[in-house]
């Protein structure tokens, strides 16, 4: 059976030991960096199914890692960190985390946290045809159907749900969906979103006043679950 490799980037032995531990006893493979250089250089030699990185490393920021990760690495991120100031974890977000946990945490937690990241991935990123229930999206032909029927979107509705969908189970911030879909400039202005996500969740959801699909991560952004 094929082992995920997992790839831990912390400079603090104790984390690293308990990581290692903890990931191998439960089935994993782990690689270890003690700093961003080396994280990044492992990473771009040997993919890993999912990074864990620290934010506090001696040579750079992780914040800084995560940004160059994201140039190209297109797997799960997990931050875990000492710092839990909530700017910190928004920043972390919208450079593209997956999740975050601060430090210390219950490794039962962390298992789950993983296992939740790995499961989101597309098993054939071929697979355009996507279900959530009665809701059917295909991202080929760009059309959503509900119970069988045809949906309506707006280019810039579908555009949206298409990136949440895209990240199913992920947070994404709104500063991030802002400059995703309207670009920097309406950074700040969040009633576009409200109206949007308002939209869509009276298209899609069985019933938008107890959204199913499409959630509100309060203070933060917006999360699509299956």
């Amino acid at each position: 059976m094929h082992k995920p490799e997992l790839l831990v980037i912390d400079d603090e032995p104790q984390i690293r030991k308990l990581l290692e531990l903890t990931l191998t006893s439960n089935g994993y493979l782990v690689k270890e960096a003690v700093s961003a250089r080396d994280g990044l250089i492992m990473a771009a030699n040997h993919p890993p199914a999912l990074v864990l990185l620290d934010l506090g490393l001696p040579d750079e920021s992780g914040h800084i890692v995560l940004q160059k990760l994201r140039k190209w690495y297109t797997a799960p991120v997990i931050i875990l960190s000492v710092q839990k100031s909530e700017e910190d974890i928004i920043r972390a977000l919208d450079n593209g985390a997956n999740d975050y946990l601060s430090k210390p945490f219950r490794t039962g937690e962390l298992l789950a946290r993983i296992r939740s990241a790995l499961r989101d991935l597309p098993g054939d990123e071929a697979e355009t045809d996507l279900h959530f229930g009665s809701l059917e999206i295909n991202l080929a032909t760009r059309t959503i159907r509900r119970a069988g029927e045809l949906v309506k979107l707006t280019s810039t509705e579908y555009n949206l749900l298409a990136l949440l969908v895209k990240s199913c189970g992920k947070v994404l911030t709104h500063q991030y969906l802002l400059r995703a879909i309207w670009g920097p400039g309406y950074i700040n202005q969040s009633q576009y979103l409200r109206v949007f996500i308002a939209q869509l969740r009276k298209k899609i959801e069985e019933d938008p006043n107890h959204p199913q699909l499409l959630l509100t991560e309060s203070g933060v952004g917006y999360r699509f679950v299956s």
